[in-house]
């Protein structure tokens, strides 16, 4: 009874997996059709789509201000989520489980309703301008990923570390950069790799916040699905594959996939 259990939970677990990874298994294929329109199996082998991706209009623009709202925000949110994930925990606040439940409450709001939220906010506060309203609304969505994450590994550190470390003759910066970066780490890196994911590809709140000049790439990418949906976006969406198992073994290289799971 018990071989009969472990077998039917890994034969539902493969089912899981199947189900989610089944999408990005046709994704990829289809990228390399000859055919002018989404079609599985893939009809010969190509590379036309590949090269068209450059010669479509506002792509490349709204991949560049992806990236870089991406990368701003998470920066930001690295820095902030973390003095605020120290703070929580070193600085003993009245409410503190109050606190932290409230930093991760834009992960719990839908997204229309966020973005409807931070729109009238922009509003409220005279900032017209997409590139600063999608910067702002993308530091609060990514801030949450690094303040738990970071939080989570705060929890399992004795700060009495660090006092250690200055009797031992180190500084405070010191003591701070070679005993408390090493033990969060793995939350810093992992919390950054899912918030720079998060603020890539939102679109919800996006939405509401973009003009006709400034579009990031999931708007982009829709705008044209509605256009001319071709296999170029099965392209694209390859080539965010790629970059992201890229990124998640530069992250194994680092810090260790098994170690980031642990957080």
């Amino acid at each position: 009874m018990e071989r009969f259990a472990k077998g039917l939970t890994s034969f539902a677990l493969f089912l899981t997996i199947a189900f989610l990874l089944l999408p990005i298994v046709v994704v990829i294929p289809v990228s390399f059709t000859e055919a002018p329109i989404f079609a599985f199996p893939p009809e010969g082998f190509s590379l036309q789509w590949y090269g068209r991706i450059r010669n479509v209009d506002g792509l490349l623009s709204a991949l560049g201000l992806s990236a870089q709202i991406a990368a701003l925000s998470t920066a930001i949110s690295l820095l902030l989520g973390t003095l605020c994930a120290i703070a929580l925990v070193r600085g003993r606040l009245p409410g503190a489980e109050a606190v932290a439940t409230f930093m991760v409450s834009p992960l719990m709001l839908p997204g229309l309703v966020l973005g409807i939220a931070m729109l009238q906010a922009m509003r409220e506060l005279g900032l017209r301008d997409a590139w600063f309203s999608l910067l702002i609304a993308h530091v609060v969505i990514t801030m949450p990923f690094i303040m738990r994450t970071v939080l989570a590994s705060l929890s399992l550190f004795d700060f009495a570390m660090v006092d250690a470390a200055r009797t031992l003759g180190c500084s405070y910066p010191l003591a701070i950069w070679r005993v408390l970066v090493p033990n969060i780490l793995p939350g810093f890196v992992s919390g950054a790799l899912f918030a720079f994911i998060a603020s890539f590809d939102n679109y919800p709140v996006s939405m509401f916040l973009v003009d006709v000049r400034t579009k990031t790439l999931p708007i982009q990418l829709l705008n044209y699905l509605e256009i001319s949906p071709d296999p170029t976006l099965a392209a694209v969406s390859t080539l965010l594959i790629l970059l992201t198992i890229f990124v998640l073994f530069l992250c194994d290289r680092m810090v260790g996939l098994r170690r980031m799971s642990s957080i």
